[in-house]
């Protein structure tokens, strides 16, 4: 299981903030809509919508997992990232350098991610800051090998979460969207904002 690498900040953002960052991430939505990531060979699409903000953003095709600079379907560059995100990562993350992706994942109401990796990334030093909003996920995480022991908790409306350390390279996943647990988003959904350095410090 992961040491003190994985940190729990429980309300991190209020309810006026969490409501500032969905209007923003609404925003940045019109601009890089919401595509279907599918998994690299079968082509079987996630459960998830994504899109991504900063300079780089992930996607994943039957060609494999990557970084890059362009909407998969537009072509446009992805929009820059909000204050709040660079404010976060500056008070959560402890790394000299500014993120450079933040992943925008959108989970439906029957929507989940299975265990996985954050492997991507060229610099392991560089810690993950994912930030919650709408309803409340059971969110489970282990160790670094796909048959360590796992633990599940729940992650709510505003809570930050941080895999660094011993549990950057944890596997760790979205059992369940619990419904009725908050009123931020109109659909019903949940939103996971995740913040990554994809190079090492300049």
């Amino acid at each position: 299981m992961p040491g003190s690498g994985l940190r729990l900040r429980p309300g991190y953002l209020d309810r006026p903030a969490q409501e500032a960052l969905a209007a923003a991430i609404s925003d940045i939505i019109a601009q890089a809509p919401l595509f279907v990531p599918r998994m690299p060979k079968s082509g079987k699409p996630f459960t998830v919508r994504m899109t991504n903000c900063g300079p780089l953003g992930w996607v994943s095709d039957h060609t494999g997992y990557r970084y890059q600079p362009c909407h998969p379907e537009t072509g446009s560059p992805w929009p820059p990232m909000p204050a709040v995100l660079l404010d976060a990562w500056r008070e959560l993350g402890g790394y000299p350098a500014p993120p450079e992706a933040c992943l925008i994942n959108v989970y439906a109401p029957t929507a989940r991610m299975g265990l996985h990796q954050d492997r991507d990334e060229h610099d392991f030093a560089a810690p993950v800051v994912s930030l919650s909003l709408g309803q409340t996920c059971l969110f489970r995480v282990g160790g670094t090998a796909r048959n360590d022991p796992t633990r599940s908790f729940r992650l709510a409306s505003g809570d930050a979460l941080v895999l660094a350390g011993e549990a950057r390279l944890a596997f760790h996943g979205v059992d369940r969207i619990i419904s009725d647990t908050s009123t931020l988003l109109p659909d019903g959904g949940r939103i996971n904002l995740t913040l990554r350095r994809v190079n090492g410090p300049p």
